[in-house]
């Protein structure tokens, strides 16, 4: 009597774990920004007003600036993927590069954007900021926290890329096993799509 023996491959295991585990995480951070979306709508609701004299002084060309970037470096992040398919290594570095110098041109842009409320007083414990409308206040800090959060994941997500870039370079990722690469690159997209949202509730809409 025969037996058949089923190749079972350990990476392809581990890789859908790992995506697994990714989306898993993805939706948790769905879930954080979705609630600070709806805290947004409420007290939008409330001091629609305000909220609108206070959205007059975001600079929208900075934001709608840190937009393209954003939306060109998930371009490059899904380009080096490609590029890792291919066994491409070089290229695929090479983008990630390009990537990580993006994150950090919208780190900059974020930087003299704030510096520059910061500056006409619109921070908590500035005196222009205490004479503020309680809506404006509200959005301001909602502006602070959301935006400083967003950030945070942006700086991560960089660090991720780097990560990445390191062991393609060491030549633990390969075209055969990328998975690292490819949760990366769903991480920064992320990013790129809850900044998506964020530029038109706090720069457009009013």
């Amino acid at each position: 009597m025969g037996y058949f023996k089923v190749p079972i491959s350990g990476h392809n295991r581990d890789d859908e774990g790992s995506k697994l585990g990714m989306w898993l995480f993805l939706f948790t951070e769905i879930l954080l920004f979705g609630g600070l979306f709806l805290v947004y709508a409420i007290y939008r609701f409330q001091y629609f007003e305000e909220f609108r004299i206070i959205a007059e002084h975001m600079d929208i060309t900075l934001g709608a600036a840190n937009t393209v970037i954003l939306i060109t470096s998930s371009l490059t992040v899904a380009l080096s993927i490609t590029a890792m398919k291919k066994d491409q290594d070089n290229i695929a570095v090479l983008l990630l590069f390009v990537t990580i110098a993006l994150a950090l041109g919208f780190m900059v842009n974020k930087f003299f954007e704030w510096n520059e409320h910061i500056h006409h007083g619109l921070v908590m414990g500035a005196d222009v900021f205490n004479n503020l409308q309680h809506g404006e206040g509200m959005f301001l800090f909602l502006y602070y926290f959301m935006t400083g959060l967003h950030g945070l994941h942006v700086v991560v997500g960089a660090i991720i890329l780097a990560v990445v870039i390191a062991k393609i370079i060491n030549g633990k990722i390969t075209k055969d096993n990328f998975s690292l690469h490819e949760n990366g690159g769903l991480y920064w997209h992320l990013v790129d799509l809850i900044w998506i949202y964020l530029f038109p509730l706090f720069y457009l809409l009013h």
